[in-house]
C-alpha cells in the first residue's frame, strides 16, 4: 500500500512538473515571437534608444493614412539621428499626398531627411519625395509625372441595357456632379477642370520651390510623363544616382551624422496594438529565412482597404494597349 501511494505521489508531481514547463515553453515562445516583432520593426528598447538612423517605407497608395502620419510625428523626438524615406509608389490623392509632404517637411525641420527612390515616386510618390532634403534615385527608377487627375467611372449606358434608370433630386444642378450615371454637362466639366487647374498649380508651384527650378524648366517636367533617374538628374528633379549608401554617405559628409550607424525600420503600428497579426507574421517569417513570404506579408499590410476614386488624385496610370 505504501509503495502504491508513493507512486501516485511521484506521478502527480511528474504530471506538476510537466505542466509547468509546458506553460513556460510557450511563454517563452509567445515572448520570443513579441521580441522578433519588435526587433523586425525597429521597436525594441535597446534599438530606439541608441543613436540611429530610422528608415520609412512609403510604398503601394497614398491616403495621408492616420498611422502613417503618426509614425513619422513620432519620429521627431526620436534618437533617430537621421531619416531615410524609402519610396516606391504611384502616388495617390493630391490632399493624402499634400499631408503626407507636411508630415515630412516637420520632420526635416528637426532630423536631416534623404529620399531614396526605390522603383518608382511618380505624381503623389514624387510629391512626397520633395518632402525630404536630398532626392536619391537609381539609373532605372522612374521619377516624375506631375500632374493631377480626376477620374468617374460613367455606367449610364450599362444601366440603359440592363433597363436601370436613376432619378435624384438635387438643390442645384452642379451639386454630385458628375455621378457616372449620366453624361457629364458642359457645366460640370468645366468645374471640375477648374478644381484640377487650382490642384495642378499647387503640384507645379511645389516643384519650382523645392527644386530650385526657372518657370520654363517647371514647364518642360510637368507635362504628365515620368522620367528615369538618369532622365530625372539632367532635369533637376533628382540630386543624385544611387542607392541607401549614396544617401547614407551624403548625411555623413553633409549632415554631420556619425558614421556607420545602423538603419532601422520604423513601421506602422496596427490599428488593434503595436504589433498586429501583419507585423508579427513578418517578422516570423523573416526569422525562419523565409524573405520573399515576409516581403509579400509586408506589401500586403501596406495596402489600403479601399481606394477613393471621389477625390483629385496625384497618381501615374500606364496607358494599357488595347
Amino acid at each position: 500500500m505504501s509503495s502504491d501511494a508513493d507512486m501516485l505521489a511521484d506521478r502527480r508531481n511528474l504530471r506538476r512538473k510537466l505542466t509547468l514547463w509546458r506553460l513556460l515553453a510557450v511563454v517563452g515562445v509567445v515572448a520570443a515571437a513579441v521580441v522578433a516583432g519588435m526587433a523586425w520593426t525597429g521597436r525594441t528598447p535597446g534599438s530606439i534608444a541608441q543613436a540611429h538612423i530610422a528608415r520609412v517605407t512609403i510604398s503601394g497608395f497614398i491616403s495621408g493614412d492616420r498611422r502613417t502620419l503618426e509614425l513619422i510625428k513620432s519620429l521627431e523626438n526620436s534618437s533617430a539621428a537621421a531619416v531615410l524615406v524609402k519610396i516606391d509608389s504611384p502616388g495617390g490623392t493630391v490632399s493624402g499626398s499634400e499631408a503626407l509632404y507636411d508630415a515630412l517637411r516637420l520632420l526635416a525641420a528637426k532630423k536631416p531627411m534623404v529620399a531614396v527612390v526605390d522603383g518608382l515616386a511618380a505624381s503623389g510618390g514624387y510629391i512626397a519625395a520633395m518632402g525630404s532634403d536630398r532626392i536619391v534615385a537609381r539609373q532605372t527608377s522612374l521619377v516624375g509625372s506631375i500632374g493631377v487627375l480626376f477620374q468617374i467611372p460613367n455606367v449610364g449606358q450599362l444601366l440603359n441595357t440592363v433597363g436601370v434608370k436613376v432619378e435624384e433630386v438635387k438643390s442645384s444642378p452642379l451639386k454630385a456632379a458628375p455621378n457616372g450615371f449620366e453624361p457629364t454637362s458642359p457645366e460640370a466639366r468645366a468645374a471640375l477642370q477648374r478644381v484640377v487647374d487650382d490642384n495642378y498649380d499647387w503640384f507645379k508651384r511645389l516643384v519650382r520651390e523645392r527644386r530650385k527650378l526657372a518657370e520654363p524648366d517647371v514647364a518642360t517636367v510637368s507635362d504628365g510623363r515620368v522620367h528615369t533617374g538618369r532622365q530625372g538628374l539632367a532635369l533637376k528633379l533628382v540630386d543624385e544616382i544611387g542607392g541607401e549608401p549614396e544617401a547614407i554617405a551624403w548625411l555623413e559628409r553633409e549632415k554631420g551624422v556619425a558614421k556607420d550607424l545602423r538603419v532601422r525600420d520604423w513601421r506602422r503600428r496596427s490599428e488593434s496594438s503595436s504589433y498586429g497579426l501583419w507585423s508579427l507574421s513578418e517578422a516570423l517569417a523573416r526569422g525562419a529565412g523565409l524573405e520573399t513570404v515576409a516581403a509579400i506579408i509586408a506589401r500586403a499590410a501596406d495596402q489600403p482597404l479601399g481606394l477613393r476614386l471621389d477625390a483629385p488624385l496625384a497618381l501615374w496610370q500606364p496607358a494599357v494597349e488595347k
